[in-house]
This record gives C-alpha cells, structure tokens and sequence, in this order.
C-alpha cells in the first residue's frame, strides 16, 4: 500500500497572532483566473474603451468589431461560470472502493518568526533516538524556534568516530549524519520550521561569552508545559541545549496538529542514509527472491538479559556473567532481580524456543523464512536450536549478505539496527518476542503503512501456557486453540489507543499506535485494544 503522506501543520486551537507559534498568512495562489475576476475584466475593459469614445455614433468598423467580441466573451465567461457553478453543486462523491479513508486538513502557509535556537542531544538507542527527535522537531516548530541538526547521545550504554570501553567491550559511536540523511531531513521540513547544520557565526560567538543554557525538559509534557515554562527560557537566552529528548512529550491530551506533526517528522522527514536505505533494500530484495518473510525482533542478546535479570533456561556461568554485568553498569537502577517472578509478570524477553512454540501454535508457515532482526544472539547458535526445530529457515543479515557490504557498519550496533529496521518494515510479518522501543515504533510504522501484519506476542499469557502445556497439563490442540484465542487483537489492526490518564508509563506508547495520522476505517472494521495490562 502506498505511504500515507501527512499535510501540512497548522496552529494550535485558540492561537492568536502573537502566540508564540506565529502568524499564520494566506499565500497567493498563481493556479488559474477566478471567473468573477475575469467577468469583471471584461466589464472594466469595456466601460473605459466607451468612455474614451467622445462620439459612440460615429464608431469606426474596428470599434464595432470590439464591442462585439467584448460582449461575446462576457456572456461566453458568464455561461461556463453558472456551467461550472450547476455542476459542483449536483457533484455526488463516488462511492467509496477503497478500505482507508485518510485523513486530510487544508491548512495555510504559515509566516514563521524565529523565537531562538534548539540545540539537543538525542539519548537512548536507535529507536529511542528516533521518536525523541520527531517530538524535538515538532516542540521547535510550534514554539517557532530553529533547529539545530541534533546530536547523538555517547554517553548511554545502548549507544555505539568516538570510542567506549565499556566493560571491556568496545562501542563505536555515530553521528546523525551516519544514520539519517540530514539533507532530506532539513529539506523536508521546510516549510514546518528552519533546520541548520550549525549555529550561526553570530550565535556561536555570543557563547564565547557566556555558558550555554542547558535544560532537560520535563517527560511526557504536554505543550502548555512548553509554552509557558520553557518558551521564556528562549525569550531570555536565545539558545538553549535539551539535554534529554525521550518522552519529552505525552502520548495523549495533545492537539491533533501536534500529533500529526509527530508523525510528518517520524515517517517523512527522518529518512535513513542512501548508503543504509541501499543495504536494507538488497536484504529484502533476496528474501523476496525465495519468498514470504518473517522478521523476528528477537532480544536475546547479552545486553537485553542482563539488563532484564531474566535467566530462563541459561546455566549458572552464564547468570554469573551476567548479574555481574548488570551490578557494574551504573546506569541499570534495578540490581537484585526474581527472574521466576519476573518471567511470570510477562516482563522477560521471550527464549527462542519459546518464540517457536508460541508461532507454531498461531499456524506460522514452517517453511517460511525468519529473519532474526536482532544483534548477537547470547549463546550463540547453540540458543537458536529451540527455535530451528520449529523453523528451520533462519537467516541473518550476515549470512545473507558478503561481508564486504557490511564491513563500514558491523562495529556499530545503531546502524545494523537501522537496517533491521528497513527489513522489519518490509517484512510479510512481523513479531517481536519483547516490548522494547524497536517492537513498539516498528508496529506503529507498520500500521502507518497500512496495518501490515504484527504479532504482538503476550508473554504473560503465553509463559502459562507454555509451562502447562511443557509439563503434560494441556493437549497440543487445547494449547494452539488457547495462544490463537489470546492473540486475536494482537496481530497490529486497527485498534483504540490505550490510555491511562496520569499513568504516561502504563498506557500505550504514542508511536505504537499514532491513531490521529492512521487511515479512518469504516465503523464496522474498529475495534478496541484488547491488551489491557502492558506485558
């Protein structure tokens, strides 16, 4: 299905002329000559070649010839007017053939005005990173400020010139630039708000003079927040740096312009390189040469278990290797962990055995190729053996492609993310076997496109069945009827947004499901979220 294309963005409800998202103006349009102009044309043309007549009655050939055409024309323009007028009033629109009716909003062109510059530093992952700067870019253009091309954080454990020991592992940093196409980005946006590479010269000097201004706004704000507390802070500094962009704004309680901005930002003006959009599209281009894909998110990588405390089915080196790990990263709050527990909440990433169990259940094709859209297994091939049993067809971008075409990006886990991403997105389906930024963003992009397939696997459901069904309690038809029944909701149609008032956390993340920029489907095809704990 062709890409849904967001329109153009106006002012918030109630805005006035000096509210702090500007002006707004009406450009002149160059498309055509109303016919109530040139009717009146005509007349204004006739009247004065009359009055410079000082003797109508002896009017020359010519002059009889003019007045002839001039009255022919007028009543010609004055016909195809009433034409025109009968024929848009009798317009019926055609019936709908189309499943999606998308939204759309005739906005004018807005008169920008320069309240000052933003400087960020996007922290977290690659996905993380992503809808943080989409809801940068939309606080800049509705407080009328201009943006400076954003930073990538360095500092974060998830991040990778620069180098990070970290925990004798090396992490190698990108920069903006070495994930997203800066030129489409800026270009794109254009006429939402100005984007720079850099400070000005003249801005960059009033820094040697003084300090920076630093702020990280508060989460899951809504845009009264920034209005009033944060727009100040501009008006007085001229420049200010954010240090932080995750969750800066709510998922819910936002004007369905800001939302749409959201999502003109996300899915338009965040393009990745042509270098990674290259690679993306040559994995894809194989995987549809032999057939239907699968893309599996599937975190089971060290990181991801330590992080999580979950241990299920690991031995006692590897929950020692990694407790160890999560007790020495000073940015991991949780240390002492119940993996049991957790596993049972439905808070652990699924094993791959599980995840076999769990599709083979749901009637996935065994023959269909998986795609493991992921980094560095924990164990390996050996982990991945539960799994193969199921579906035997597991293929990875390093065993598709030579290592030559993945030989500038293998050492740097944010751009091998970015082309899982391209793959996750052009997947037949896609199932993440955990809830983290990736698993939401991908599903709510998937959606954007045309609620392509997702099955959005619920663990806690399915952690009791497996565990019945492992240890005799249920037949292989009860234990396949059971996992079908509970994931009828889940497999990324079109649903309500979950929201839990003063709960930002709990309730269902903006860009899993940006309900506000998605197609309008008819009454008969909605339905309502049927997940309602986040598992």
């Amino acid at each position: 299905m062709d890409k849904i294309s967001c329109t153009k963005v106006g002012v918030l409800p109630g805005e006035s002329e000096d509210k702090p998202s500007g002006k707004m103006g009406y450009k002149v349009g160059s498309r055509g000559i109303k016919c109530e102009k040139l009717r009146n044309l005509i007349i204004r043309a006739v009247k004065t070649h009359k009055s410079n007549s000082s003797n109508p009655a002896s009017s020359t050939p010519g002059e009889s010839r003019f007045w002839a055409i001039g009255i022919t024309l007028l009543l010609i323009v004055m016909w195809t007017c009433g034409m025109q007028s009968m024929a848009f009033q009798n317009a019926k629109w055609p019936a709908a053939t189309l499943k999606f009716i998308h939204p759309a909003v005739i906005i004018p062109e807005r008169v920008y005005r320069n309240n000052g510059y933003l400087t960020v530093s996007s922290n977290g992952g690659l996905n993380q990173m992503r809808s943080g700067i989409s809801d940068m870019v939309t606080i800049a253009r509705f407080l009328n400020l201009t943006l400076v091309v954003p930073e990538l954080d360095n500092t974060s454990f998830w991040q990778d010139n620069r180098i990070i020991r970290f925990i004798n592992t090396l992490i190698f940093c990108s920069q903006f630039g070495d994930i997203f196409d800066v030129d489409h980005f800026i270009d794109s946006l254009k006429e939402e708000l100005k984007i720079v590479k850099e400070l000005p010269p003249y801005q960059k000097y009033k820094l040697k003079s003084r300090p920076l201004f630093q702020l990280a706004p508060r989460s899951w704000s809504n845009m009264s927040y920034y209005y009033d507390t944060v727009l100040p802070i501009f008006r007085k500094f001229e420049i200010v740096h954010f240090l932080k962009t995750d969750a800066r704004l709510s998922n819910n309680e936002l004007p369905e312009n800001v939302q749409k901005m959201r999502c003109k930002v996300y899915y338009e003006g965040l393009r990745f390189t042509p270098h990674l959009e290259k690679i993306g599209k040559k994995v894809v281009s194989i995987l549809r040469k032999k057939g239907p894909f699968l893309a599996l998110h599937l975190r089971y990588e060290k990181d991801m278990l330590a992080f999580t405390g979950c241990t299920k089915e690991l031995n006692k080196q590897e929950v020692d290797e990694l407790t160890s790990m999560r007790y020495a990263c000073p940015w991991w709050k949780e240390k002492k962990i119940n993996s049991t527990q957790k596993r049972e909440e439905g808070l652990c990433p699924m094993t791959p055995g599980e995840v076999g169990l769990a599709l083979k259940a749901l009637d996935i094709d065994p023959e269909i190729q998986v795609y493991i859209a992921a980094g560095e297994i924990y164990g390996k091939e050996k982990r991945l053996e539960g799994l193969r049993a199921f579906y035997p067809n597991l293929v990875k971008k390093e065993t598709l492609l030579p290592s030559s075409d993945l030989g500038e990006i293998k050492d740097h886990s944010n751009r091998m993310a970015a082309v899982d991403y391209i793959v996750s997105l052009a997947s037949d389906i896609f199932a993440p076997s955990y809830d983290g930024n990736m698993a939401k963003v991908v599903e709510g992009h998937r959606r954007y496109l045309g609620y392509k397939t997702t099955i959005r696997l619920d663990r806690k459901v399915l952690v009791t069945l497996i565990d019945k069904y492992k240890s005799g309690k249920m037949r292989w038809d009860e234990f396949s009827d059971s996992v079908k029944k509970a994931h009828r909701g889940l497999m990324g149609g079109p649903v309500e947004r979950l929201k839990i008032p003063g709960k930002p956390k709990e309730e269902d993340y903006f860009y899993l499901d940006p309900e506000e920029c998605l197609p309008k489907m008819y009454p008969s095809s909605q339905g309502k979220r049927s997940d309602k704990k986040k598992h």
